[in-house]
This record gives C-alpha cells, structure tokens and sequence, in this order.
C-alpha cells in the first residue's frame, strides 16, 4: 500500500517513528534512545540509579555502623572465643612443639628433655605474668591445675639461682648489668643504648641488636636476653644498664658453654676473657635435673601424666572444647567422651530454659489475649484508659517489679498470707512459691505480659468489626463467628507476640536469678556467671552461640509451618 492509499487510522509505522525520533535527535546512529544531553538514556538512567544507591546508602551509613559496631562485631567477637585457645601456644611455645611426640597413654610423664622446654616456657611465663592465665585456662579442664602453675611459678626461679649463684661466685662481674651489655649487644646498640640512658636521646630505648659473637657462641642466652630487654622496654622499667638479666638467661648461659665446643673463640679482650674463665669452670658446677627438680621439689602432680595430657589435649590455637563442654562433653587425648554424671548441667539447663521460655509464651497468650481483644472493642476513651494500665510497668524499674514478686510469693508473704486468712491453706502449710520454677514464671509473665499485649492489640485494631457481625447475621453463634472470622485475623498479632516473648525470655537473667533458686534459673543466668564470676569467656561464648543457633533453627521452624510473612504489627 502507497502513503496516498494507507489509512489514516493506521498511524506511523515503526521506521516511519525512527526516522522522526531520529530528526528530533533523540535517536543516535545505532538506534539507542538519547536522553536530553545527549547520553544514551539507558547509561543515564543506570548513572541516576546509582547516584541514587549512594545517596540512599549515605543516609543509612551511620545506622548500618552503629549496627555492626554494637551487634555485628559482638557476635563475630563471641564466634571467635568460643573456639579461640592461643594462649596454651603462645605461653608455651617450646612445650608445645615438643608434647605432641609424648604419648599420653604410656602412665609417665614426659622425658627430660620436654621438661627442659618447658622450664624455659615456664620462667618466661613467670617474668610475663601468663602463667597463672594459662594455669585459669587449663584448670577449666582439670581441677587442680591453675594452683599448680601458680605455685610453680612461684618457684621456678629456684632452678635459675643454682646458676646464678655459681656465675657470681666464679668471678663478679657477672652480676653487673653492664657486662651483660658488653658480652650481649651489638657496639653500634650499645652507644645508642647509652645515649639514651644518660638522656642524650629522647623517647623509647632503642631496639636490642645482639652481637654477631654473642649469636653465634651463646644462641640461647642471646633469646632470653632479648625477651628480658623487650620486657623492659614495654614496662618502662629498671633499664639494661641498671638490672642484671632473669635468672633463667644464666641457666641458658651454662648450657650455651657447655654446649658449645669453644665458646670463647667469636669474642675478644675481656669478653673472651671472661666467657673463657666461665667456660673452663662450669664442667665442675652444680647442675639441675629438671624433670626431677619439677616432680621432686616444685611439686608432685609435675609426674601426673594426666596434667600433660590436658596440655597436650590443649596445644592448639584453636579448640572445640569450649563447645563440647557445653554440651555436657569434653575433649581428652583419646577423642571426645562424656562429662562426668555429675558434672552434667548444661544440657538440663537448655532444656529448662526451652520449657520455661515456651510456657512464659503460652502464658502471655492466654492472659494477653483477652486484655488485646478488650482493648481493641472498647470504644477509644475507654481503651487509651486501659493502655495506661497496660504501660504502667514499663514506668517501673525491672529490680523492682522483680523484688515486689519476691516479697509477694515469699511463704511468708502477701499472698500466702492471704490464703492462710482465708483458710485455704494452714499457717504450717505456706505454699512454697519462690526459688523455684514457679516463681520465675510468674514474676516473667507479669514482666513480659505487656510485649504480647501490644503486638495483638495493634492487629486487632485492625478488624473491622463488620465481619464479625456480617457473619452473625448469616446464622453463626458467637463462638463460631469469633472462632472462624475473628481469631484467624488475629493470629499474625498472635505471632509476632509470641517470638518477641520467647526471644525476650530465653535470654532473661535478671529474674531468674532473684526468684529462680536452683531449679528456676536459665542458661543465660550461667553464661553471665562465666563472664563476671569464673571469667571462662570462652564457654560463655559456646553457650551463647548455642543458644543463638537455638533461636534461629526456631525462628527458621516458626517460618516453615506458619510463615513469617504472616507476623505483622497491624496495618
């Protein structure tokens, strides 16, 4: 058909419409839209929608830091601990790389040269002040040990004093620090070193620099006086120049000479003097056994092969102890067994808290639900009245609402001494309604009551009370009409209360552990005692995490059978 005979209904065609977008110049040479500038429309609107993505991400910046600042990085923290066990490697280094040949199951303890490793790891510890931490964290294993370790470190020094007392009796100069600087530190160190002792140079001491003589004659007191000079630096204490090294640095000299063929011979004029005169002598000093020494005079639980087989167990950066110790298990060199019949509380205290924080819910749903329903009939004046009442705790201090129950429930309380007024019970008979499981109960359902309350009622608000009439009118009874219109409406209200108070109450511990006693405490009342009382970190983060995962696998279960798309606030 021609332009002369096409009809007039039918419009421009598509290139007809190309042609014209092309004239008006809105259409580049390949047939993509431009926008106003001239840009390709589809590369401007993607540079408006990200400019937009910023500016949104720009307004919500400071709240999604604030979220990973105080929640985020608190769990991260808590998932780390929970399975974090550095401090056994790095206070033990030497011990560590050695124990994993020893075998546990031969009844005795390590050989000498595995207490020689650890007599060094041990005085350091000491000089550090990380063995009664390292003592903390294994006694969570063993009882006993945390004792041990502090005792030995105690008197660990005794076995660096046999050698320090035959150095300084073989000639004086070994209890000078400044000989120590001489025979240790590299000479260009050594002048700044002293530049800054005599206040020459300002700010921190420079680095210590061993002597290439020193590091090839005597390697093992070159470590310990390098870790003694770092102390001194970081603790801003006594300088090289005016305290003589730890005693364990001449346990190490003694071994470096008799160690060393000529120990004499990298040194020069009164170094090599020295050294030399030292090196002739200590054939004839008096020695330590340390297996012996440790088992025989520090203390005998040193010879207990269950005492290195909880090290042994332990030597790694990481543990899962922490996790099977919360789960009423633990680690042992054989693999993973379960804790003693006796030692077995924490499995009872999940399934407490699980039984408890469900009843507390149903509770709430049963009083909350017709005080929702109340409020949501009344007519408005009477209504806002009635949400006073139901606000009012929240004006009330949580101890003292807690301490009320405590002085209510007690036996010689307000309310058995009105059963005892009525005759419902004798005086000799005072109902028992607190320290216990009861008593927690009813002392979180008051507290919590009003976090069920709110959510129902801000649904119900929502029915349009039409239904149920419309529902009446067709020949339902009221219970019919409230069970069949009115109650599925509710239920996303219903929901919403129900996970914010079984959230709520499965990590109270407040309450618990006012009116709870011994059977009505929480889990959580004893991962607050692992953080403030015994400072076992590590299993209060397990628990924490176990509890955490419990949450979820509900709150995932909670969204599979009823589907928390269905959990509103109203609306």
């Amino acid at each position: 058909m021609t332009d002369a005979t096409q009809h007039p209904m039918d419009g421009p065609t598509p290139d007809d419409a190309l042609r014209q977008a092309k004239a008006a110049d809105s259409v580049d040479d390949q047939g993509r839209l431009l926008a106003a500038d001239g840009t390709p429309l589809k590369r401007s609107l993607a540079r408006s929608l990200r400019v937009q993505k910023i500016r949104a991400l720009a307004l919500i910046a400071p709240l999604l830091l604030f979220v990973l600042v105080t929640f985020i990085a608190p769990i991260a923290d808590m998932l780390f601990r929970s399975v974090e066990n550095e401090i056994v490697p790095e206070t033990l280094p030497r011990t560590v790389q050695l124990i994993g040949d020893w075998d546990h199951n031969s009844g005795e303890a390590p050989d000498a040269e595995l207490f020689e490793a650890f007599y060094y790891d041990m005085a350091i510890a000491a000089q550090l002040k990380n063995h009664t931490r390292l003592g903390t964290r294994l006694n969570y294993e063993q009882t006993g040990i945390s004792s041990l370790f502090r005792q030995s470190g105690r008197d660990i020094e005794d076995i660096g004093d046999v050698y320090v007392d035959q150095f300084e009796d073989l000639d004086e100069a070994w209890e000078e620090p400044a000989t120590w600087l001489a025979l240790m530190g590299d000479a260009d160190w050594r002048d700044s070193y002293m530049e800054w002792f005599e206040g020459e140079q300002a700010g921190a001491p420079p680095a210590f620099q061993p002597s290439a003589a020193a590091s090839e004659a005597l390697p093992r007191t070159v470590e310990m006086y390098t870790l003694f000079s770092e102390f001194t630096a970081d603790a801003r204490r006594d300088s090289l120049a005016e305290d003589e090294p730890w005693p364990v640095a001449y346990t190490a000299l003694y071994q470096d000479l008799t160690a060393q063929p000529s120990a004499t011979a990298p040194f020069e004029g009164e170094m090599a003097t020295l050294v030399g005169a030292a090196e002739d002598a200590v054939a004839d000093f008096e020695t330590v056994d340390f297996r012996s020494y440790f088992i025989d005079e520090i203390d005998e639980d040193w010879g207990n092969p269950e005492v290195w087989a909880t090290i042994q167990t332990f030597s790694g950066p990481f543990t899962a102890g922490y996790f099977l110790n919360a789960v009423d298990m633990q680690e042992t060199p054989d693999g993973v067994a379960m804790q003693p019949d006796d030692q077995r509380i924490y499995g009872l205290l999940f399934k407490r808290t699980m039984f408890m924080s469900l009843t507390i819910t149903f509770c709430c749903i049963a009083l909350g639900y017709p005080v929702a329903y109340l409020l949501a009939t009344l007519p408005m004046r009477s209504a806002n009245l009635l949400m006073i009442l139901v606000l009012l705790p929240f004006w009330t201090s949580l101890l003292v609402r807690t301490s009320a129950w405590k002085v209510m429930l007690q036996q010689q309380g307000v309310i058995n001494d009105v059963l005892v007024w009525l005759g419902l019970v004798g005086d000799g008979s005072r109902l028992v309604m607190i320290n216990n499981q009861f008593g927690t109960i009813v002392a979180m359902t008051h507290i919590l009551l009003p976090f069920m309350i709110l959510p129902m009622y801000s649904v119900m608000s929502t029915i349009p009370p039409s239904y149920v009439r419309a529902a009446k009118s067709l020949g339902a009874t009221n219970w019919t009409a409230f069970w069949r219109v009115y109650f599925p409406q509710s239920v996303p209200g219903i929901g919403a209360g129900s996970i914010l108070v079984f959230i709520l109450a499965i990590g109270y511990y407040i309450t618990p552990e006012i009116v709870g006693g011994t059977t009505g405490t929480f889990i959580s009342n004893r991962i607050a005692y692992h953080i403030s009382s015994s400072l076992n970190w590590g299993l209060a983060a397990a628990l924490g995490t176990i509890l955490l995962g419990v949450v979820l696998i509900l709150y995932w279960a909670y969204d599979r059978i009823v589907g928390i798309d269905n959990v509103k606030l109203g609306g």
